[in-house]
């Protein structure tokens, strides 16, 4: 191990502050760069849906398995939209074996409620027939490598896995009392459009870092994540930091944000 290597693991907020002095970053991006994206959809063949998704180092892939149930009794005409994250010890050292993690939990979570709230893909559209028959759609995002910003890796995993999905035609059946579905004829999620969240981490109050690295996660002092559908924000979170402080940086990440919403989009067309 070099000396360099050894001073940042020891020292790892001077490293990180020698190399923000400068205006730059470990990897060597600018502050508010993020990092390079690739995209692949369809990878998975056994899933009703599916997407690969890089972000520098980086790794979710992420399936989509569709099944038919019955709906609950105060919602019969609602599916079910049914977000996982499973971030292994495999992925980074981290990380134990056993059950899911605190922080798989709490992204599951986040996931789903971004995707609830977005309102892409209502749980209406998933009903077969009203109180009989319901989509329920399983959203298992793998992370295969870890290195920080998670959420905005797996969501865009989960958006491109859900546009990538085909659902058999299906009907309810009356006389024999069960729905059926077609071997030949599918239809898509008809999702028009996706949310991206956009993460920032703040370092000393003043510095916002675009897309942290598992390096950096740590040192940060608070995050900020802006989620964007279309040209709208349609959520703006805070973890940790002093509010005041935080709120005078929202700006500058809202526009940040919305230059990243373009390329990504850019890159979604073309794959990489």
């Amino acid at each position: 191990m070099s000396e360099i290597s050894i001073y940042q693991r020891l020292h790892s907020r001077a490293y990180l502050e020698k190399f923000l002095e400068q205006k730059l970053r470990p990897d060597g991006r600018g502050l508010d760069e993020f990092r390079p994206l690739q995209v692949t959809q369809g990878s998975i063949s056994t899933a009703d849906g599916s997407a690969l998704v890089r972000l520098g180092e980086m790794t979710v892939v992420c399936g989509v398995k569709a099944e038919i149930s019955e709906p609950d009794l105060d919602l019969p005409n609602s599916g079910f939209i049914v977000p996982n994250v499973e971030i292994s010890a495999i992925c980074a050292a981290r990380f134990k074996p056993g059950p899911p993690s605190e922080e798989a939990q709490i992204l599951s979570e986040q996931l789903n409620q971004i995707i609830l709230k977005s309102g892409v893909l209502p749980p209406e559209s998933l009903c077969i027939q009203p109180g009989k028959a319901v989509w329920v759609l399983y959203i298992d995002a793998i992370c295969i490598n870890y290195d920080g910003n998670a959420l905005d890796a797996t969501l865009l995993a989960m958006m491109l896995a859900l546009t990538n999905t085909r659902l058999p035609q299906a009907r309810y059946d009356e006389e024999q009392k069960m729905t059926v579905a077609s071997r030949v004829d599918s239809r898509t999620l008809g999702i028009q459009d996706i949310p991206m969240s956009m993460t920032f981490g703040i370092f000393q109050s003043e510095h916002v870092l675009a897309d942290a690295t598992a390096f950096e996660e740590p040192l940060l002092d608070s995050n900020i994540t802006v989620v964007l559908l279309g040209s709208k924000a349609i959520s703006v979170s805070q973890w940790g930091g002093d509010t005041r402080t935080v709120s005078v940086l929202l700006e500058r990440c809202f526009k940040i944000a919305q230059n990243r919403q373009r390329i990504v989009l850019k890159v979604i067309q073309t794959g990489s």
